[in-house]
């Protein structure tokens, strides 16, 4: 048997390098955020953590103790071979997990709701609607209502909610600032939703926290929390820019698959409508669903307004616009185009 003094001397070193390893990860971003969200979120991860220690802790103790009261050489221990049950061992077991997944069950249910991606910012500021871009291997950012767009910085105003429309021109991504909160993921022909604040002025680090080729580790951008006055400064000296971000010159960029970082360019004016253009462009015959729309029977269709349909995921305005003689598709039409292809939607 290995003497405790010997044992200890052994694992001092082990347990000091594995609380060095946890006190790091303590500088992460997503235990320093920035914002609203970022709070949020901590403030659920710790609370989690905490309601699962409060069984994992007194079982390492219990299992220790055990064995060190229990041990051969200890002859003053109680020798039960033939004990099978104990009521009250049975009523601690079960009810203590059984309250900790009762909490936790309560928070999921409340955060999943309260911290949807989707879900706007309560404020009385107006938010700054920004339109990401994943391209191989950079982001383009649009900022449709300042007519400007950037690759790989976007600029704000502190204590301004952010409203992020995002797309994929490539293969699947993921858009993330650690600091400001919640990830989610760029998809070619889909539109999905982020919204971001930032409670404090600083430079935080954006990310692709999805692999998607060969410049991947190089897909980052700068996220540039500032005061109103400096946020102004910055679309002047954006807008000063003359070139333009159009279809042509998004053609061009997406020419460039970088494998090492892309510096930072302004784009000083935008073609209106380009954001909704990349999506429908990856659409066809809108069979991101495995649909081909063209022969389905959009009489008795219902689509509600436009930029609203499947499942949340927004559509450019105009996408299911159909010619008249859509209306003369029968019942038969309608079956040929396959509802088999709904159970590949990837969805």
């Amino acid at each position: 048997m290995i003497p405790l003094k010997s044992l200890g001397r052994w694992l001092r070193p082990g347990l000091l390098f594995a609380l060095s390893v946890f006190m790091t990860g303590c500088s992460s971003a997503i235990l320093a955020p920035k914002g609203q969200v970022g709070h949020d979120q901590k403030t659920l991860l710790i609370t989690a953590t905490v309601l699962m220690l409060l069984v994992v802790v007194p079982v390492i103790i219990m299992t220790l103790a055990f064995a060190w009261k229990y041990r051969a050489s200890n002859t003053k221990a109680r020798y039960e071979p033939k004990w099978s049950h104990s009521t009250a061992i049975e009523v601690v077991v079960w009810s203590i997990p059984c309250m900790i997944v009762l909490v936790l069950a309560v928070l999921t249910w409340r955060s999943s709701h309260s911290l949807d991606p989707y879900r706007p910012l309560d404020s009385q500021t107006k938010p700054v609607v920004i339109e990401a871009i994943s391209l191989d291997w950079k982001w383009l950012f649009i900022y449709p209502e300042e007519n400007i767009a950037t690759v790989n910085e976007i600029t704000f105003p502190v204590n301004t909610p952010l409203n992020f429309k995002i797309t994929s021109d490539s293969v699947m991504n993921a858009f993330f600032i650690p600091h400001l909160g919640s990830m989610i993921y760029s998809m070619t022909g889909m539109e999905t939703k982020l919204h971001l604040i930032a409670n404090e002025t600083g430079t935080f680090p954006g990310m692709s926290s999805h692999y998607s080729g060969a410049g991947f580790s190089k897909m980052h951008f700068d996220a540039n929390s500032v005061t109103e006055a400096e946020y102004q400064a910055w679309l002047a000296k954006v807008r000063a820019q003359s070139t333009p971000m159009d279809q042509a010159a998004f053609g061009a960029l997406v020419a460039e698959k970088n494998h090492d970082w892309h510096p930072v360019t302004y784009f000083g004016t935008t073609e209106a409508g380009l954001f909704d253009w990349v999506v429908a462009r990856h659409m066809g015959d809108n069979q991101h669903y495995g649909m081909d729309h063209k022969a389905m029977d959009h009489k008795g269709m219902s689509h509600g307004a436009a930029g609203e349909s499947h499942e949340g995921h927004e559509m450019p305005a105009g996408a299911h616009d159909m010619p008249a003689d859509h209306a003369e598709h029968t019942a038969d039409e309608h079956a040929a185009a396959g509802h088999a292809g709904h159970a590949g939607s990837g969805e």
